[in-house]
């Protein structure tokens, strides 16, 4: 297996992982599958994740200060805002609301 198919593997593997109403950031993806900065990477991978089987919930991801920058990369008929809403994550400005508190990091909860 190529680097490439690993870090894509490992990208979606964690994203599946992410509970439902929670968020997390593309560092700490990066950082948790041992590719400290490339969080830019992970989004492009994410990208490329919205046809994959099984799903990979990449509207979970947003950036550090839990702004939605992906959000223009997602179908129309399946936007990111919509997607986090109907899991009761509040969106104020392109933001989640309480970032903090829905902020789910990998290294911490999904480690453990």
């Amino acid at each position: 297996m190529s680097k490439v198919d690993v870090f894509q593997r490992d990208v979606f593997a964690l994203t599946r992982a992410i509970p439902y109403g929670r968020v997390t950031s593309y560092g700490a993806i990066a950082r948790s599958i041992g590719a400290a900065g490339a969080a830019r990477r992970v989004g492009w991978v994410l990208n490329t994740s919205f046809n994959v089987v099984p799903p990979v919930p990449a509207h979970r991801v947003v950036n550090r200060q839990g702004l939605l920058t992906g959000r223009m990369h997602f179908p129309e008929d399946h936007p990111m805002e919509a997607q986090l809403k109907a899991e009761g994550v509040e969106i104020s400005d392109c933001g989640v609301v309480n970032f903090a508190e829905k902020f789910w990091d990998p290294q911490v909860e999904w480690l453990d």
